[in-house]
């Protein structure tokens, strides 16, 4: 263990930290990373922040275009049933952690930060008894790699309390800061003539991750009579391989579908509540930027998304509904009350906003510098 002592002197003594994080695949792991990025470099304008991911991960995209250094490893799927594939794994993973561990080395980390998937692993195993590990969870219920890598963590963050990780620390999640400081009702009327919306409408937001969700965009497209007749404007993003044919009723505000949101800041500031899933991020960018939401989990995997929005409806900044529930009629009874009572969309901003998240990209950053001696 002598290696992240020397580590920590060397940071110490002065040098420039450098730090590595781990958190590819998915924008659920790479976001909160890339947070994180942001929030050293603010603490710390000299410090080098570098980035591993695979070659096929949304990370190619995401971390230049941030402006991060980028360094690709073999990735380490972990199967989930017993196949040839996982007969391979002990050869996969050796020969990663080898090609992990030459970049660490290179690059002279100081610490390793993971927030799990394909890319956290091999990066734990790497830093192992070498380098400190600081670790980030999201979801409630723990991945494999973040229970792997808390194991001989130096330090381990989590999104939300009850996380079953020992030693854990409550932080939220780290948030882009032009969400975690956005003005909602300083860019409404940009954000509503950006989009084409109606400038005075009460207006929702519709969305079911990057990919869009055909259960959200039938049972909210089916309602757009319903939306209209109560003056209620929408801006729909229904996924880039999707598409979203909605009737026009002249004289009501506009039904809005787009692809995709570029721009979910400016969608954000737009709209007075949200319909939408609830993966970790999204479930704390909604609560960040205070809008009243009725998430939709996916009803798949674990149930983890509905353990993700759990806390806003128990705070009643937020509603439930089944995916198998959604329907048309569920939105009339349920969306369409609460996007046009003024005064309850008041309270549950108020009480997402109060849920916490807005600073944990620099209550984390500061974890990691001093986890690397800073």
């Amino acid at each position: 263990m002598s290696e992240p002592v020397k580590g920590a002197e060397r940071s110490a003594a002065g040098k420039a930290p450098t730090v590595v994080v781990a958190g590819g695949g998915t924008a659920g792991h790479i976001e909160p990373a890339l947070a994180l990025a942001d929030a050293v470099m603010r603490l710390r304008p000299d410090a080098k922040v570098i980035a591993l991911g695979t070659e096929r991960g949304l990370e190619n995209k995401l971390v230049p275009a941030r402006g991060y250094q980028l360094e690709l490893i073999p990735p380490v799927p972990l199967p989930r049933k017993v196949t040839t594939e996982l007969l391979r794994m002990p050869l996969k993973v050796r020969d990663s952690v080898k090609q992990t561990r030459a970049v660490l080395d290179r690059v002279g980390a100081d610490v390793v930060v993971g927030f799990g998937g394909y890319v956290a692993l091999p990066a734990y195993l790497a830093a192992r008894g070498r380098t400190p590990i600081v670790v980030h969870e999201a979801n409630k219920s723990p991945g494999l790699a973040n229970k792997v890598g808390a194991r001989f963590a130096a330090r381990v963050a989590v999104a939300v309390p009850g996380t079953p990780i020992a030693k854990a620390e409550v932080v939220g999640i780290p948030l882009r800061r032009s969400i975690t400081s956005l003005d909602r009702a300083a860019l409404r009327a940009e954000a509503r003539e950006f989009f084409g919306l109606d400038p005075d409408a009460p207006t929702l937001l519709v969305f079911g991750g990057s990919q869009g969700a055909r259960s959200i965009n039938d049972a909210l497209s089916g309602a757009a009579k319903e939306l209209a007749d109560a003056g209620v404007g929408v801006l729909h993003a229904h996924g880039p391989k999707n598409t979203l044919v909605v009737q026009e009723f002249p004289g009501k505000p506009a039904y809005v579908p787009v692809p995709y949101l570029e721009r979910m800041d400016l969608a954000y500031a737009a709209a007075d509540a949200v319909v939408c899933r609830s993966g970790a991020m999204t479930a704390a960018e909604v609560s960040a930027v205070g809008l009243p939401a009725v998430f939709v989990p996916l009803p798949h995997g674990n149930g983890e998304q509905a353990i993700n929005a759990q806390p806003a409806v128990d705070a009643g900044a937020a509603l439930m509904v089944a995916d198998g529930d959604l329907t048309p009629a569920k939105v009339a009874e349920l969306v369409v009350p609460l996007v046009t009572d003024a005064d309850r969309v008041k309270k549950m901003s108020a009480a997402a906003v109060g849920l916490g998240h807005r600073e944990a990209d620099e209550v984390l950053a500061k974890i990691v510098l001093e986890a690397c001696g800073v």
